[in-house]
């Protein structure tokens, strides 16, 4: 019989070391402190099921793993593609556009102050919820591509 405490979610791992992980719910946000850890690393997307440790419940322990995957960030050299400049034109600056990929994922065109798009660009990469937001679509790899003024997120598998 399970445990009513157990949690099963998707998890970004925020912080690894030897002997604990943690682990953010990309969800509900819900951050889990391990009290060892489970074989994972850091940018690691798992889909686990976790349990409080008794009897103090302040650290938790993995019940099972069902898939664990690595997350990547990359800038690209490539530019936004033309569909991408196009949703960019059909917005003012400061709006974000979601569309769905051909095949699995999302991409995600930021409309910005031409002499901001690289600050932009490294924002995106250096964002936690950039990689919440990959382990929460299902996909393990993220692709920024930009020009003047737009910037494309590509979730990918």
């Amino acid at each position: 019989m399970s445990d009513p405490d157990e949690k099963t979610s998707t998890f970004l791992v925020t912080h690894a070391e030897g002997d604990s992980a943690v682990l953010k719910d990309v969800h509900d946000g819900q951050v889990h402190t391990l009290s060892s850890n489970p074989g994972v690393e850091e940018t690691d997307a798992v889909e686990a099921t976790v349990a409080p440790d008794k009897p103090m419940n302040l650290t938790w322990s993995v019940v099972e793993v069902e898939e664990r995957r690595n997350l990547s960030t990359e800038r690209s050299e490539e530019p936004p593609t033309v569909q991408e400049r196009e949703l960019a034109d059909e917005q003012d600056v400061g709006e974000i556009a979601r569309t769905e990929r051909a095949g699995e994922g999302e991409i995600h065109v930021l409309t910005v102050p031409p002499e901001d798009t690289e600050d932009a660009v490294s924002d995106v990469l250096d964002d936690e919820a950039t990689l919440s937001r990959a382990a929460r679509l299902g996909v393990s790899r993220v692709e920024v591509r930009a020009e003047d003024g737009v910037v494309s997120v590509r979730y990918m598998p």
